[in-house]
C-alpha cells in the first residue's frame, strides 16, 4: 500500500482535520468538501516550495538522490489538484467551482515558477555534469535528458522580464480555459426540453421511457429532453418529427454561445495567449511547441499527415453522399427539402437499415453494462494475465464502483473506480484519469489507482444499462487507457503510464476496442439481458457487414476536428486585424460535412479536448487518427496470433503497456510490432482502398 504523505522532513504527516492532507492510497472521498481545497492547496504549496529550496541548493546538499527527489517533489500537489479537478467534473456545484477557481492562479505560479527557477535549474545542469549524473540506467538517463530539455522548453533560460510575462501568461490560459470548460457544463446542464409522447415517435422504447421518467423525476408531463449523449443522440438519429431534430440539433450548437456563457471570444483569448506563450519560448506557433517532443515533431508534419488523409478519403466520402442523397430522394421525392445537419443520422440509419436490414438499437439488449463490464475483465485475464475484482472503497456518489487488479502471481497491482452514467452536475464525454502513480520502489511495488468516467446510457426504470455498440467500445477504450496507467512498471513516476508522446497515447485505448467485433470475444459479453441469449449469428454478421458502414464520413469527421485545431494553432493569425477563429473554423470544417453550415455555426465554441484546459489537446486532436494507424497495425499481430494468444498479450505488456515514456515512442512500437508502422493498415481495416 501507499504510505500517506511524506512531510517536508520525510516524517508521515500527522492526521489533519482536512481529508484533503490526509491522502493515501484509500481517497476518503465521503469526506471531502470544496471548503477543503484551497486550505489543503495552500498547506502542500508552502511544503513543496520548501523541498524545493533544498532541492535546488545542491550541490551545497548534495547529488544524493537528487534526481528520484525531483520527481517526487510535486507528488502530494499533483494528486489534490486531480482530485479537486476531478470532482468539479463530477458532481460541480457553485462551491467546488469556485474552489477550484480560487486554487487555479497559485497551482499555475507555483509550477510556472518551477520550471523558471535559477537554483534548481543550476544544479539539474550541474547534477548532469557529474560522474554520477553521466552513471545513470538508461531509464534514469532518460529522466534526466527529458527533464532538462522540459526546463529549457518552459523556459528557463529566459530573461527575467519574459519569465515574468511567461508567469502572467500561463496564469491567465488557466484562467480563462476553466471559464470555457465551466460555460460548456453549465449550458449542457442547463438546457431542457420538454415534449409531448407523440412527438418521439420513431425514438427507441428505452429513450422514450427513460425522458418519461425523468420528466415525472422534476414534476412534469411528457418527456424531458437534454443535451446528454445518451438522450441527443437517439433523438436526433430516430425521431421522425424533424423540427424536433432541428430544435435539438440546434440546442447543441448553441452551447458555447449563450449569453453569459459566451465563448466565442474565449477561443480568440486562448489562441492569443498560446501564440504568445509559444514565441516567448522560441517557438514559430504553439503547434511547433506542444508536438516538438511527440511523434509527428512539428505543427508542419501533423497538418501534412491529416491533408493526406483527407485527400485519400475524400473519393469514398463523396460517393457515400452520393449514395445517401439518391436514397433520400428515392424515399422523399425529388422536391423534398434539402439534406440539413438535423437530417444526416437520421437519413444514414434508414438507409444502413434498408442496405444491412440491421438496426443497432436491436445489439442493446445483448450489452447490459455488468455483462460488458464481467466479459471485458474475462478478455484481459486471457490476454495480459490479470485478474479483475470488485471491491469497497469511498466515492464520490451514489454510482461510482471500485475495483482490484492482481497479477498472475495474486499481487495487487492497481484499482480504479468508474462512474459511468450522465448527471446534469458531470461534464460530458468520456474519459480516465490518475490518481496515484505507484510501481516499483525500494521498499516493493506500490499499486496504481485510477478511475473510469463516462456518460453511457443509463438505467431507467426496471431496465438495466443497455450500451450501444459505441458505448460498449468506448468502455474497452477507457479500459486501455486504464491498463497502460495501472501495468506500468516504470520506476521514475514523470515516466510512469500514460506520460507518452500524445500522439502514442490513444494506441493502448484504441487498440483495445478491436475486441468489441471479434466473435470470440462477443461471446464472453453479449448476452440478451433477459434471456441469456448469446448474439445470434445473423445478428452479427449484420453487424460486421455494417461496420465500416459511411466509414468515410466518420473518418472525415475526425479529420475535421484533427485539422481544424492544427490550422487554428498553425495558419490562423489571432493578432491580425478583424481576426475571428469562430468564422475561420467554420469554415474549414465545411469542408468535412455531407451538408451546409449555418452561419451561426460555432462548435468551436464548445470544443472541450481543445480549449478546458492550457494544452489539452490543442494542437494534438490529430493524435486519435495517428494513433489509429498504430492500433490498427498493432492489432494485426494479434489477428495474426490469436486474439487470445497469452504470448502475444505478455508482449504487448512487456515492450509498450509497462514501458510508459522509458524509450521513444517509435521504439517501443518497434520492440512490439518488429518494424515501424504501416500507414497503410487503417484505410484497409476501413474499407477505404480499393479492392
Amino acid at each position: 500500500m501507499t504510505q500517506a504523505p511524506a512531510a517536508p522532513d520525510g516524517s508521515q504527516h500527522g492526521q489533519s482535520e482536512n481529508p484533503l492532507l490526509n491522502v493515501g492510497f484509500r481517497i476518503p472521498f465521503d469526506q471531502i468538501r470544496p471548503e477543503h481545497a484551497e486550505p489543503a492547496v495552500d498547506t502542500l504549496l508552502a511544503q513543496t516550495q520548501e523541498r524545493l529550496e533544498r532541492l535546488a541548493q545542491a550541490p551545497e546538499r548534495a547529488y544524493a538522490d537528487f534526481m528520484a527527489d525531483l520527481d517526487r517533489l510535486t507528488e502530494q500537489l499533483d494528486t489534490v489538484g486531480v482530485i479537486v479537478s476531478h470532482l468539479d467534473s463530477v458532481v460541480t456545484s457553485p462551491e467546488w467551482q469556485a474552489a477550484r477557481r480560487a486554487i487555479l492562479p497559485k497551482v499555475t505560479e507555483f509550477y510556472t515558477q518551477l520550471s523558471l527557477h535559477p537554483g534548481l535549474w543550476a544544479a539539474l545542469k550541474g547534477f548532469a555534469e557529474t560522474e554520477a549524473g553521466r552513471a545513470l540506467d538508461p531509464v534514469r538517463a532518460r529522466h534526466l535528458k527529458l527533464t532538462i530539455d522540459e526546463f529549457r522548453r518552459e523556459g528557463a533560460d529566459l530573461p527575467e522580464a519574459e519569465k515574468a510575462r511567461l508567469l502572467d501568461v500561463n496564469t491567465r490560459l488557466a484562467q480563462i480555459t476553466n471559464d470555457f470548460a465551466k460555460n460548456v457544463l453549465d449550458a449542457t446542464a442547463a438546457y431542457e426540453l420538454y415534449v409531448p409522447a407523440e412527438r418521439l415517435a420513431g425514438v427507441p422504447e428505452r429513450v422514450r421511457q427513460a425522458t418519461r421518467l425523468d420528466a415525472e423525476g422534476h414534476g412534469k408531463e411528457g418527456h424531458r429532453l437534454t443535451l446528454h449523449q445518451p438522450v441527443a443522440e437517439p433523438v436526433l438519429t430516430y425521431a421522425d418529427d424533424r423540427e424536433l431534430r432541428r430544435e435539438l440539433w440546434q440546442a447543441q450548437n448553441s452551447v458555447g454561445m449563450q449569453p453569459g456563457r459566451d465563448n466565442r471570444p474565449l477561443v480568440l483569448g486562448i489562441l492569443k495567449l498560446r501564440r504568445e506563450q509559444a514565441h516567448l519560448l522560441g517557438f514559430r506557433d504553439f503547434a511547433d511547441y506542444v508536438l516538438e517532443d511527440r511523434m509527428a515533431g512539428g505543427g508542419e508534419r501533423a497538418l501534412a499527415f491529416e491533408r493526406d488523409l483527407e485527400a485519400r478519403i475524400r473519393p469514398y466520402f463523396d460517393r457515400e453522399n452520393a449514395e445517401l442523397e439518391a436514397f433520400y430522394r428515392e424515399q422523399t421525392g425529388p422536391d423534398a427539402p434539402p439534406l440539413e445537419a438535423w437530417d444526416v443520422a437520421y437519413w444514414a440509419e434508414k438507409q444502413r437499415q434498408a442496405k444491412y436490414d440491421f438496426d443497432e438499437e436491436a445489439l442493446r439488449p445483448y450489452f447490459e453494462l455488468d455483462n460488458v463490464m464481467a466479459g471485458l475483465f474475462e478478455i484481459v485475464r486471457r490476454v495480459f494475465g490479470i485478474t479483475v475484482k470488485e471491491a469497497q472503497a469511498p466515492g464520490w456518489h451514489p454510482e461510482v464502483r471500485y475495483y482490484d487488479i492482481q497479477g498472475e502471481a495474486g499481487t495487487h497491482v492497481a484499482s480504479f473506480y468508474t462512474d459511468w452514467f450522465p448527471r446534469d452536475s458531470k461534464r460530458s464525454g468520456a474519459w480516465m484519469n490518475a490518481f496515484v502513480t505507484g510501481g516499483p520502489r525500494e521498499q516493493g511495488v506500490d499499486p496504481h489507482l485510477g478511475l473510469m468516467c463516462g456518460n453511457m446510457t443509463p438505467p431507467s426504470g426496471d431496465r438495466p444499462a443497455l450500451l450501444s455498440i459505441r458505448e460498449v467500445e468506448t468502455v474497452f477504450h477507457e479500459f486501455g487507457h486504464l491498463l497502460h496507467h495501472a501495468l506500468s512498471k516504470v520506476p521514475v513516476r514523470n515516466l510512469s503510464g500514460t506520460r507518452v508522446a500524445w500522439d502514442f497515447v490513444e494506441l493502448p485505448s484504441q487498440i483495445m476496442e478491436n475486441w468489441v467485433l471479434e466473435r470470440e470475444a462477443l461471446d464472453l459479453f453479449a448476452r440478451h439481458y433477459q434471456t441469456g441469449e448469446r448474439l445470434p449469428d445473423e445478428l452479427f454478421d449484420r453487424l460486421v457487414a455494417a461496420r465500416n458502414y459511411r466509414a468515410a464520413n466518420a473518418a472525415m469527421r475526425q479529420l475535421s476536428f484533427g485539422t481544424v485545431d492544427l490550422e487554428l494553432h498553425v495558419e490562423f493569425d489571432p493578432d491580425a486585424p478583424g481576426a475571428d477563429p469562430v468564422r475561420e473554423a467554420r469554415e474549414i470544417m465545411a469542408r468535412f460535412y455531407p451538408y451546409p453550415l449555418p452561419e451561426d455555426f460555432a462548435r468551436i465554441a464548445q470544443f472541450g479536448h481543445l480549449f478546458s484546459s492550457p494544452v489539452g489537446y490543442g494542437a494534438g486532436y490529430y493524435s486519435y487518427k495517428w494513433a489509429e494507424v498504430l492500433d490498427a497495425d498493432a492489432f494485426s499481430r494479434f489477428a495474426a496470433e490469436g486474439i487470445f494468444n497469452r504470448e502475444t498479450g505478455r508482449a504487448y505488456v512487456d515492450t509498450i503497456l509497462s514501458q510508459g515514456n522509458s524509450k521513444e515512442a517509435a521504439q517501443l512500437y518497434r520492440d512490439f510490432m518488429g518494424r515501424d508502422p504501416d500507414a497503410e493498415a487503417l484505410l484497409r481495416r476501413s474499407g477505404l482502398v480499393e479492392a
